[in-house]
Parts: C-alpha cells; sequence; structure tokens
C-alpha cells in the first residue's frame, strides 16, 4: 500500500514509519523537514500543513494515497483542511486523537470508548481534538472521508520520561539522588503509560482495517499505577533508591508554580485508566512493554540528565510547603481546646 503520514518524525510517528516499512509498505512523509529523526530511508514531503491552501495544492499535485495517517492535526481548521485535500483521494484517513477527549472525572472506570466525549474548554488541547473528531466522524457519515481515530494516552519512549512536572530529565536526577519528590495531590490517582512501539502497533493494525473504519479507539498501558507507584517504578528502573515523596495539593501548586503543574490540574490530578479490548479485538493491539523495562531502555538513551540544581524552584517550593505545614500545625495545637471530642451519631 502507498501510504502517507503526516508528521512521521514525532514519538509515536517514527516507531510507525519504522513498523510500516518492516511490513513492506510504501511510506511517503510529509512536514517541515526540521526535525531529525532515526527513521528508515523513505520517500519525504516538505511543507507547512498549516498553510492550508498550499498543502491542499501539494496534496492534490501527489498521491492519490491508499491510507493517510495524521499524526499533528491539532485544530479543527487542520482537519477540516484534511477533508478537502483527501477528499476522493484516500481509501482511509486515520486521525491521531487523545484520550484527553473524554471528559473528566469520567462517569465509570475503566473509561470505555463508549464514555461522553466533553472535555473542559480550559483544557485547549483536548477540546480541539475532541472538536476535530466531531468534523471527522460528520465527514465519515456523509461519505466524504472513510475515518478512524486513535487515541493514544500518556505514550513515552527515547527522549524523557513524564513527572508532575512535565518530562524535564532533572526529575530522573532528583530521584537518582535521592532528593524529595514532589507528587500532586495525595498520590493515589491512577495513570497508565505505555511504550510508542506498543502505541505503533495500534495505528499499524488500523491501516486498511475495514473493522476500524468510522470508530475510535483509545490506545492505552494497562498496568493501572497510582502516581506514587508510578514514581516508584521509575526509580527502580534507574536504580535509584526508594524514593521520598512530599504530597502538595494540586490547586496549591497550580497557584505556586502555575506553568510546570498546568497539566496537574487538567489531566493529572484524574484517574486516568482505560480499557483497551476494542484496540486489542480490531487492531491487534498489545501490551508488550512492562513500564519499568521501558523506562530502562529510555534512560539508555539519555545521555546525561539535567542537573536538579538548576530548577532551584523545586526545593523552594518544597520548603514553602513544609514550613506551612509547621505552621498550621503549631496554629491548630495553639487554638485547639485539650480533651476529648464527643460526637452523637443519630
Amino acid at each position: 500500500m502507498d501510504i502517507l503520514i503526516i508528521g512521521g518524525s514525532g514519538l509515536i510517528s517514527t516507531a510507525i514509519t519504522r513498523q510500516l516499512v518492516e511490513r513492506g509498505e510504501r511510506v511517503t512523509l510529509y512536514n517541515r523537514g526540521r526535525r531529525r529523526a532515526d527513521i528508515p530511508d523513505v520517500a519525504q514531503m516538505h511543507g507547512d500543513r498549516t498553510v492550508y491552501a498550499a498543502f491542499e495544492a501539494q496534496m492534490r499535485e501527489a498521491g492519490p494515497w491508499d491510507v493517510v495517517i495524521d499524526m499533528v492535526a491539532f485544530k479543527p481548521e487542520d482537519v477540516e483542511s484534511a477533508i478537502r485535500a483527501f477528499r476522493g483521494r484516500t481509501d482511509h484517513y486515520i486521525f491521531c486523537s487523545t484520550v484527553d477527549v473524554y471528559t473528566k472525572p469520567a462517569a465509570h472506570y475503566p473509561v470505555t470508548e463508549e464514555a461522553e466525549r466533553r472535555p473542559s474548554p480550559a483544557f485547549s488541547y483536548a477540546w480541539n481534538k475532541a472538536r476535530c473528531e466531531e468534523i471527522l466522524f460528520a465527514a465519515h457519515m456523509r461519505g466524504e472521508l472513510a475515518v478512524t481515530a486513535i487515541r493514544p494516552a500518556y505514550t513515552y519512549g527515547e527522549g524523557s520520561i513524564l513527572h508532575t512536572f512535565g518530562w524535564n530529565t532533572y526529575f530522573l536526577d532528583r530521584l537518582r539522588r535521592g532528593m524529595p519528590i514532589i507528587v500532586h495531590g495525595d498520590g493515589t490517582s491512577f495513570w497508565t503509560a505505555c511504550h510508542r512501539d506498543d502505541v505503533a502497533r495500534a495505528f499499524v493494525g488500523a491501516v486498511g482495517n475495514p473493522q476500524s473504519l468510522g470508530k475510535g479507539y483509545h490506545v492505552a498501558g494497562e498496568e493501572w499505577l497510582t502516581w506514587d507507584q508510578y514514581v516508584e517504578a521509575v526509580a527502580e528502573a534507574i536504580g535509584a533508591p526508594p524514593p521520598h515523596l512530599v504530597h502538595v495539593p494540586t490547586d496549591l501548586l497550580v497557584r505556586l508554580a502555575p506553568q510546570e503543574a498546568e497539566w496537574c490540574a487538567l489531566n493529572f490530578r484524574y484517574n486516568n485508566i482505560f480499557d483497551t479490548s476494542a484496540a486489542r479485538r480490531d487492531l491487534d493491539f498489545r501490551y508488550t512493554i512492562p513500564f519499568v523495562e521501558g523506562v530502562r531502555r529510555v534512560v539508555a538513551g539519555i545521555a546525561a540528565f539535567e542537573q536538579a540544581q538548576n530548577y532551584p524552584f523545586y526545593d523552594h517550593l518544597i520548603q514553602i510547603w513544609q514550613r506551612a505545614g509547621d505552621e498550621m500545625l503549631e496554629a491548630y495545637q495553639k487554638s485547639t481546646p485539650r480533651g476529648t471530642l464527643e460526637y452523637e451519631w443519630e
């Protein structure tokens, strides 16, 4: 098959490209050509898909394509352009969406594909992806484009590992040094992680697959870890001592470090666990890389961690929180009458 990947050099799309080439498919990548990636020798086209008229003209001159995999559509305007570009020019359009399109908190866990998809407008990334899905599935219903949406959850790979404040590798440096680690909330919300090679397998399984048409699938890790367990697993993977965890209320983190903790408020504070049975059934998705093993692979490819000392806000925040806790305890002890409190229960 002739397959176009819009993107092709990012975290997930690099793995998709490799797996498709290994399967013997003819792959063309379309991107701006600014990122060097470890990918096979495949055909490449360059341009900016957000310059819509030029992008659509390039697509009219190229192709047609058996399958288009769109990894970098983030706004409704992006997919509206894609519909114009590929209407009648591809048999299958696969959209990289996200599990963040679901309403948070969910009504039931684990989340299935039938769950409500109404993210908060404040979470612009998720809100825009949900609007993209609405537009694409409407086009599918009109017969303009045969659509599949793949919804990855947190996907990791070479380069970095997520933590409460993002993707900076100083988190790993802190773990190795035995320094305190901030975890948002009380550390008991659930989180999942999936290695990019497993996520890519679901995209490849969707390619030209008639069972996937008109459907959305989430592709997520199957180890349901609390955030405390997640940090402990990372420490185990890199040979660090058991971490000293410091729990700080999410609302307070967002006030103290609004930029660093933004995703805590929008996403990490909620339980993120997903039923993967549909992707297993239709796309041959398999969770084959345990998280600890996956982290070992990632860390092996990082030449050097960012130094924790270059991020002084982190320890300053811990000091402020601990001092505030001590002051609250002292104030409470001074103001509360001693003695046993008696309660009457009806």
